[in-house]
């Protein structure tokens, strides 16, 4: 392959025209964009009065808690497969329409056992969707393009709290908690029937891409699985080896940290600062808003080096150094939150370059339970985190273990990252057989 790191979109890898990026990646933006609205707003009620209303205790909440992981947990291998052996469109269409009812039914209960229940089936219903998107676009787009293509996937996850941070706020203002859960899951209800017409699950089926777009695409994607250097095995082999378990302890603390912060920060600024709902809304899309930014821009460099490994590490190092600094400076709210802003920026801008590396260490067959079983693993970390961060909170009057423990995680994500081995690539022969080439890609 010939030197692309000043490829533009359309011109990674050989791969000539812009109507991929144009079309699929808007889509998926806002496809996950819902999602992550569905699944987060739940700390924007819990702060504008469920918790009242319901009598949301610290046990029932760590109950509303696990039941939403746990579906997501169980649900991501199953989800996974069936996007990649049979289709991510039509999974995605029924899973929108399913999660934006269930998240609309939120507003409607009455009980927190009935919203046990139904926040374990919008974990179901969401359990695909981000292995499911990661191996769709690993389909459209080439190794050289796949950093900024899953980082403007997953700026669904920052752009969707800087504005649910600060809308969702003023909404319940305006309504109540429960008028925005209703308002805020009718738009995936809405989006599964435009994602079914303008989506088509492979390059050959799409009438609207180019042909030379096309055949350019389906060779550079054929030249690329062939040279991934991995004998044959199954799925249950490829998820024990090394660098799947490795990926899946270092998502877990990751994810630990990354929830920790997201589900409590509304909480954090609001006991905090001393503001109202409203601005409290405001000053939470401020992390985020800095999130945005910094994984543009990490996504682009990953592409252009080639090499994964290093634009995921050093983000999760310099993390949690910050959120160390924030614990110590936790005598001054604005102070030490600014450096707590940086440190949210910093557990998001490695995302786009981290999802693409996962897709590239095994063949395409494979990959897609690996990436569910890493994501599995960070639903765990995921619950952990909101779990952990308010018991601790509630336990010490503070946040102060709370912002060591995630400093913590962060920390030894970084060290793990470290640990990968980097995928051995060769060019397979007429056999079958690999030839090993000897190009490696370095973390």
């Amino acid at each position: 392959m010939g030197d692309t790191s000043h490829a533009g979109p359309g011109d990674a890898a050989g791969v000539i025209g812009t109507q991929r990026w144009s079309r699929l990646l808007p889509i998926t933006f806002i496809t996950y964009s819902l999602a992550y609205l569905d699944r987060s707003n739940f700390s924007i009620g819990i702060a504008g009065g469920m918790k009242q209303d319901l009598h949301i205790s610290a046990a029932i909440s760590a109950l509303v808690g696990a039941s939403f992981f746990l579906g997501y947990f169980l649900f991501q291998i199953p989800g996974a497969v069936y996007a990649e052996k049979r289709s991510v469109r039509r999974l995605i269409f029924w899973s929108l329409i399913a999660w934006g009812v269930l998240a609309s039914l939120q507003g409607l209960l009455n009980s927190a056992f009935w919203l046990i229940v139904v926040r374990f089936f919008i974990g179901v219903v969401e359990a695909a969707v981000l292995p499911a998107m990661v191996i769709f676009l690993s389909h459209w787009f080439t190794q050289r393009e796949r950093g900024r293509a899953n980082t403007l996937l997953i700026l669904g996850n920052p752009v969707t709290v800087l504005w649910l941070s600060a809308i969702s706020g003023y909404l319940v203002q305006a309504t109540s908690w429960r008028g925005m859960f209703i308002l805020e899951g009718i738009p995936a209800i809405i989006w599964a029937f435009v994602f079914a017409k303008l989506v088509q699950d492979k390059p050959q089926d799409a009438a609207w891409l180019a042909e030379g777009e096309r055949s350019s695409l389906l060779a550079t994607l054929d030249q690329e699985q062939g040279r991934i250097a991995v004998e044959s095995v199954g799925y249950l082999q490829a998820l024990r080896s090394r660098n799947v378990v490795v990926l899946s302890i270092q998502y877990f603390l990751w994810s630990l940290g990354v929830y920790g912060f997201v589900f409590w920060l509304p909480s954090i600024i609001k006991a905090g600062s001393g503001v109202g709902i409203g601005s409290t809304g405001l000053i939470t899309a401020i992390p985020y808003a800095l999130a945005v930014v910094v994984m543009i821009i990490n996504g682009r460099a990953s592409d252009h080096s080639g090499n994964r490994g290093r634009y995921v590490w050093p983000w999760l190092l310099v993390s949690g150094l910050l959120f160390y600094g924030s614990y110590a400076l936790h005598g001054n709210f604005w102070a030490a939150f600014v450096l707590l802003a940086l440190a949210g920026a910093c557990q998001y801008a490695p995302y786009g370059p981290y999802f693409a590396y996962i897709a590239e260490l095994l063949p395409r067959e494979l990959a897609a339970p690996a990436v569910a079983l890493i994501n599995s693993l960070g639903a765990v970390g995921g619950f952990a985190g909101s779990y952990l961060v308010g018991w601790l909170n509630g336990a010490t009057g503070s946040t102060n273990a709370s912002f060591l423990l995630m400093a913590a995680c962060l920390v030894l994500a970084a060290v793990l990252m470290l640990t990968v081995k980097p995928p051995q690539t060769g060019r397979r022969t007429d056999s079958g057989e690999v030839a090993e080439s000897g190009v490696r890609q370095a973390v």
